[in-house]
């Protein structure tokens, strides 16, 4: 999760998550460069008194630049729509759950086991206990098996909400009457916390999200002692 003063992105913790942190980082690269490039000319252009006559009238200037950009175009939009693709596959699933969003917290059914469902509210502040986070704890976490191909069916019963776990490259719309789907695999275990990244009314802030990624054995424990 996120720490105080952080500026940077948190920690991959799914494949989709570590391309995406590869692709800001080589994009971020690119506009370093031109930016870069664009001040020392500016710089150059204010600061020296020697002109070329015809560098703006020439032939192969013009033809630069306008071959370039078109250049560095296709190398953001390529590694761009790979990973596009990517967050849409659906890799044989494990697990399928389904999310709904309240005003205001979140509704999961396991729709691979009878019976299996629960509601998922903020814990108050008044009742955290000792290292518990607040705005983020809930009285019921989303347990799932780490290191397995997980899908996520996410819709709304009232207002636009929007599921988002930043650690998992995870945000979907939940819209009323629209199923949208994702997958999601996380390398390890561990809490991994969201909230809803929809401005959904009054109390929009508190509907946080908390995954608990165990490994297959416990899951299997938990889901027992769930029925």
């Amino acid at each position: 999760m996120a720490y105080p003063f952080q500026l940077g992105f948190q920690d991959a913790t799914s494949p989709i998550m570590e391309e995406l942190l590869s692709f800001h980082d080589h994009a971020l690269m690119i506009v370093f460069l031109i930016s870069s490039l664009v001040l020392y000319i500016i710089s150059l252009m204010l600061t020296t008194k020697l002109t070329h006559t015809s560098t703006m009238d020439a032939q192969e200037v013009e033809t630069i630049w306008t071959i370039l950009p078109a250049i560095i175009l296709i190398m953001i939009a390529l590694p761009s729509l790979r990973i596009l693709y990517m967050m849409d596959e659906i890799n044989n699933p494990s697990v399928t759950i389904k999310t709904l969003g309240h005003q205001w917290y979140w509704s999961y059914e396991y729709t691979d086991y009878e019976d299996l469902m629960f509601d998922s509210y903020m814990i108050p502040t008044s009742e955290l206990s000792p290292g518990q986070l607040r705005l983020l704890e809930v009285d019921n976490r989303v347990v799932l098996p780490a290191e397995l191909t997980i899908r996520m069916l996410i819709s709304s019963e009232d207002v636009l909400h929007s599921w988002a776990v930043p650690s998992l490259g995870l945000k979907t719309d939940a819209i009323p009457g629209r199923l949208n789907q994702t997958t999601l695999l996380a390398t390890r275990p561990g809490l991994y916390y969201g909230q809803c990244s929809e401005i959904c009314g009054s109390n929009h802030s508190f509907m946080p999200i908390v995954l608990e990624m165990v490994p297959l054995k416990c899951f299997e424990k938990w889901s027992s002692s769930m029925l």
